[in-house]
């Protein structure tokens, strides 16, 4: 159970998720799945600034988190899986990979083509799709912005 929350949402590490999430749940890491910021130090040293002392911070392209999902299972520090879209939490979970996991829509804001589900969810018809797959492998999908706030399940989002 070290993997305490999988979570997408697009502005990856924020206070929602630090002060909300990470006050119910203490984590000791967080882990940021996304191809390119694992590929830019630059962007990497921006999302660490200010982060509480003793937390850790790693960052892993969707092919690298795949081959470490296992071992990030095992691992006694307590972690949050974090993902900025629905394709990049998709990838992770193929082939099973996430089958029984419980993955949490934390915030996908309003953009082209997408329209208002939840104040802090917004979908198009891809991201439907992608949901879709997501059950398809298995994961169940609640929509949580807090954890105060009460949870939606996916049937209620795709209305």
């Amino acid at each position: 159970m070290p993997i305490l929350l999988y979570r997408v949402d697009e502005r990856l590490i924020h206070g929602q998720v630090l002060v909300g999430w990470g006050a119910n749940l203490q984590p000791s890491r967080i882990i940021v799945v996304d191809d390119e910021i694992a590929a830019s130090v630059w962007e990497q040293e921006l999302y660490v600034l200010g982060l509480p002392e003793g937390l850790e911070v790693t960052f892993a392209d969707v092919a690298t988190a795949r081959t470490q999902l296992g071992t990030w299972r095992v691992d006694p520090r307590r972690a949050l899986i974090l993902v900025r879209d629905l394709q990049t939490m998709r990838r992770l979970a193929e082939g099973g990979l996430l089958v029984g996991e419980r993955v949490n829509i934390g915030g996908i804001h309003h953009g082209a083509g997408r329209h208002r589900v939840l104040p802090y969810v917004f979908l198009s018809p891809d991201d439907r799709l992608e949901l879709e797959k997501l059950v398809g492998e298995g994961v169940e999908i609640l929509a949580q912005d807090l954890p105060s706030s009460k949870p939606v399940a996916l049937e209620e989002l795709l209305r």
